[in-house]
């Protein structure tokens, strides 16, 4: 395995997983720059006004990070881990993106996606709403704030969308709702496990721990 994807919704735990996958492995961890972004705050403020320029500027610094980082893999990495993957862009934009614009994001992002390297496994952490609300809470961050559960599904449902038109290689979805890996080694243990020690066709594999 050279690139392995961990994404899930807001809140499900994806980067701390990452994380911790990262460091048993020694891999290379990607990881996705949003804090940084000038229009998140806006966006989470003022959704309508500020979804275009938000979307437009995830798409720029996913391509331009994912490009470089995988280029520029080497021998002192066993492999790369990213805990988001460029899929994600359209995924969102689908959800925030009306109309017109929307047309124009998914040609400027059909164009770029040709380009991307697709992942050895790309790993979906599925957690249910009152979940990912109760994590998104807990880290406390200001931007968050005004997350709803309706926005939240939306965005499970986009994830599920592209997941299911996608056979170019392994998707593993796993329900995590009955686990808790940040706390629990054991949990842990049985999560990795759950990928790195199995064999998954192409296409949507699903699991529940």
């Amino acid at each position: 395995m050279q690139f392995l994807v961990i994404e899930g919704n807001i809140g499900a735990g994806k980067t701390t997983f990452s994380r911790m996958v990262a460091s048993e492995y020694n891999a290379k961890l990607v990881l996705e720059q949003f804090a940084d972004n000038p229009f998140l705050p806006k966006f989470y403020e003022d959704q309508e006004r500020y979804s275009f320029p938000l979307e437009l500027s995830f798409l720029a610094d996913r391509y331009k990070q994912i490009k470089k980082e995988i280029l520029n893999l080497d021998l002192f990495y066993s492999f790369l881990v990213s805990d988001y993957y460029f899929s994600k862009t359209a995924i969102f934009a689908q959800n925030t993106l009306q109309g017109d614009e929307y047309h124009l994001f998914r040609q400027i992002f059909d164009m770029v996606s040709e380009s991307m390297p697709k992942p050895d496994m790309y790993v979906y952490l599925h957690a249910d709403v009152t979940r990912l609300l109760g994590n998104i809470s807990k880290r406390g961050r200001d931007y968050e704030r005004n997350i709803k559960a309706e926005y939240l599904k939306k965005i499970e449902n986009g994830y599920f969308g592209f997941l299911k038109q996608n056979h170019s290689f392994p998707i593993l979805i796993i329900d995590i709702n009955n686990i808790d890996f940040v706390q629990k080694p054991d949990d842990y243990q049985v999560l990795k496990s759950a990928i790195f020690d199995q064999e998954y066709k192409s296409g949507i594999n699903r699991l529940i721990l």
